[in-house]
């Protein structure tokens, strides 16, 4: 991937990270009713409280990932990638980084959660190796718990 670079967040990608979260789960507004969980956080927050790490495309920040050390996991908080760059294996890419990160600090493997609506992600995700844990239902509708447990060995 010619041109593809990546680097750790610092605070001031924050409003870029918004704006490609947002731009990125924009079309799932239609699919559940409402802005997803991603397009309403703070990421000036974000960015001091978890790891970011920035996929680009030349200058353009075009992906992201955020994940944090939870429960002996590496939980992904996010992973967005701009609509027009979707498809070509950069959210794959960044999913792989975390199972990387995950490995490298000892952990059990990597956890994610999404909407039950998000069809084009759940193949993703099992695509890739992740299995339902649990199903989640509230207020906002069906929660997905994922996991990949890091390979033995």
């Amino acid at each position: 991937m010619d041109g593809v670079t990546l680097r750790v967040a610092t605070a001031a990608d924050a409003d870029a990270i918004g704006v490609v979260t947002h731009e990125a789960y924009l079309d799932w507004v239609e699919v559940i009713g409402r802005e997803p969980l991603p397009m309403t956080v703070d990421y000036a927050e974000a960015v001091a409280a978890h790891r970011f790490d920035l996929l680009f495309v030349g200058p353009r920040l075009v992906a992201l990932i955020e994940t944090t050390p939870e429960e002996g996991w590496l939980l992904i908080v996010n992973v967005a990638v701009l609509p027009t760059f979707q498809g070509r294996g950069y959210g794959a890419r960044l999913l792989r980084l975390a199972e990387r990160l995950a490995a490298e600090a000892g952990l059990r493997g990597t956890r994610l959660y999404t909407n039950q609506r998000f069809e084009t992600n759940l193949r993703l995700y099992a695509g890739l190796g992740y299995v339902v844990e649990r199903e989640e239902t509230s207020e906002r509708g069906v929660t997905v718990h994922m996991r990949k447990d890091r390979p033995a060995g």
